[in-house]
């Protein structure tokens, strides 16, 4: 397994994904909620700042590896999918927006790894509409962490909620544009399946 700085950034941010979760169950006698709050929205920026540094070194300083490559973007999905478990949890999101982005990652995953597979992963590639849902995404999650107003003008719990609320359309959205990239080599290896077993 192949160990550099852009890869411990990456394993830094799978540390800090039970950081999230857990700063909210801390006794109050601890961490009032609103220092909750301000925590786990602090730990996740954190979290999500690594997220572009590990990528953009391992591009400068020619680092790049297959475990990375492999690391990144479970990293990415445990971060958001824990995040997401946490605020269903404490009734700031809803649960079947939860379970859309969650289960359209799952769904991407897996197609990813099948068309690697068969040697067509450029078929898949991210799209610039998957990198806007991730940004609305990211920008949301920590807003509906923290819960409140913030500089004393912003809401983030409405603004969170509409940010997600777009998210999970465009998470929609995306998943078809890649399953429709993608169905032309389903349906040609499902026809040879059906040939060869008849």
């Amino acid at each position: 397994m192949p160990f550099n700085f852009p890869i411990l950034l990456t394993w830094l941010r799978v540390a800090l994904i039970p950081l999230v979760v857990g700063v909210f169950y801390l006794p109050d006698s601890i961490l009032s909620p609103y220092e909750k709050n301000l925590a786990a929205t602090l730990i996740f920026i954190v979290a999500a700042v690594t997220d572009w540094f590990d990528g953009f070194l391992a591009r400068r300083w020619n680092q790049t590896s297959a475990f990375g490559a492999f690391l990144d973007p479970v990293a990415d999905k445990l971060m958001v999918a824990g995040a997401l478990l946490v605020l269903v949890q404490w009734n700031r999101v809803n649960a079947v927006i939860a379970f859309i982005i969650i289960g359209r990652e799952i769904t991407i995953s897996a197609l990813r790894e099948w068309m690697a597979q068969i040697g067509a992963s450029k078929s898949v590639a991210v799209s610039s509409l998957g990198k806007i849902k991730t940004a609305a995404q990211m920008i949301a999650i920590p807003m509906l962490l923290f819960y409140g107003e913030l500089f004393g003008f912003i809401d983030t719990i409405l603004w969170g909620r509409i940010l997600l609320l777009i998210a999970a359309v465009l998470t929609v959205w995306s998943m078809f544009y890649y399953l429709q990239k993608a169905w032309p080599l389903i349906k040609e290896k499902a026809g040879n399946l059906i040939d060869h077993n008849s």
